[in-house]
């Protein structure tokens, strides 16, 4: 058997391709297949703490906008317990803690509207500052993108977070740094994802 193991050679790469939306959010690729698209809802209607709105775009290395990606968040609630056994402590209920979004194809602009986390416990790295994180698909990524972000007006807790802590160098943390800005007497969040680059964000090796 080893012999033949030999002769095996690695099998051709592939990216997200054309259909990832279609599979994952039919909604935006115009199929009315589920009566509720699955991970819209990220914090549900019972979610204690401050509603806030996270904007952005993703960018890649010629500095334009990217307008067939997904996006998946993950995050804690407002007292920082995720949805899951061993998230920390109770949820709300309806709280999800999980959602999937998709750029607008013709402006490449994604959002959504959530309640911003609370400090969570990391495990055997003491407590994190409120963050989401975010995974990154789209065709040209041959592997899904980790990275996370943190809020601006957490700057006493960004300043001890453990994670932001092993970047070395402070304009690759800010890179991970979503700035605040008021609408409509809402909390907005504007974070932007660049793909390459002289500002490229920090992504993750999970």
């Amino acid at each position: 058997m080893a012999k033949h193991l030999d002769y095996l050679r690695e099998s051709a790469s592939q990216t997200a391709g054309p259909y990832v939306h279609i599979g994952l959010a039919p909604g935006a690729a115009g199929f009315d297949i589920y009566r509720r698209e699955l991970g819209w809802d990220i914090a549900g209607p019972n979610a204690k703490g401050e509603r806030i709105r996270v904007e952005g775009l993703v960018i890649d290395g010629m500095g334009a906008p990217i307008k067939d990606v997904m996006l998946e968040i993950w995050q804690a609630n407002a007292e920082g317990h995720y949805a899951h056994p061993e998230g920390g402590g109770p949820v709300e209920e309806g709280f999800r803690g999980w959602g999937r979004v998709i750029t607008d194809f013709a402006t490449g602009e994604w959002g959504f509207d959530t309640v911003k986390p609370g400090k969570t416990r990391g495990r055997n790295i003491g407590t994190q500052a409120p963050h989401l994180n975010l995974w990154i698909v789209a065709r040209g990524i041959n592997i899904g993108l980790n990275t996370r972000m943190y809020f601006a007006d957490e700057v006493e807790a960004n300043a001890k977070d453990p994670v932001l802590n092993l970047i070395e160098w402070e304009n690759r943390r800010a890179t991970l740094i979503a700035q605040r800005i008021e609408r409509d007497g809402l909390p907005v969040y504007r974070f932007e994802i660049r793909l390459q680059g002289e500002a490229e964000t920090v992504f993750f090796d999970l």
